[in-house]
């Protein structure tokens, strides 16, 4: 069966974005060390699962990235154009993406999903979509990159959990940019 992986930036105290969605707290640009690890962890991806909010910047960024034949991220760019996508919302019925395809049952579609044949799927998406995603137990391995910031509010991913969930630390790598990536298991 493949496997959900949740790749999220977050701050040291567990928030995705500020209060209002912002992310000008992200630490960048990201050194040569923390490239190659990302590089490493989604060699084996084969579907990209996003929440709306995020598709409507992530995938026409990347596009123009993998379009780009000057742009020091074209790899990651042709990775996230070319991979096949998956976007969730309530209102969109069909997708305006290439590549890409609409669903609306989060819980029904990712099950769906991990049990085709392929690699890994990648989740990337704001609060609201992440946090259905780990409320629901369908994240098998989090990569959870801590960056060196405080941000006292904003938007959390793990508040509205109804049971406790078990997780195994794989490894923790600390980067040159002050980054620390925490890879963790889903404990059945």
């Amino acid at each position: 069966m493949r496997k959900l992986k949740l790749q999220v930036q977050m701050s040291v105290d567990g928030y995705i974005g500020g209060p209002n969605g912002e992310m000008d707290w992200l630490t960048f640009p990201w050194t040569d060390d923390i490239n190659s690890y990302v590089a490493g962890i989604m060699s084996d991806i084969t579907t990209i699962i996003l929440g709306r909010n995020l598709a409507e910047g992530f995938i026409p960024h990347w596009a123009n990235v993998a379009a780009d034949p000057d742009h020091p991220e074209i790899a990651g760019g042709r990775v996230f154009t070319d991979t096949p996508k998956v976007v969730f919302s309530r209102t969109l019925t069909e997708s305006k993406w290439e590549n890409t395809v609409v669903a609306q049952d989060v819980v029904a579609e990712v099950t769906k999903l991990k049990q085709k044949e392929g690699g890994d799927i990648y989740a990337y998406g704001g609060s609201e979509f992440v946090s259905s995603l780990i409320r629901n137990r369908l994240v098998d391995e989090y990569f959870l990159f801590i960056n060196p910031v405080a941000l006292g509010k904003g938007m959390p991913i793990f508040e509205e959990l109804e049971t406790k969930q078990n997780l195994t630390l794989v490894e923790s790598v600390a980067f040159d940019c002050g980054i620390v990536a925490l890879h963790f298991q889903l404990k059945t």
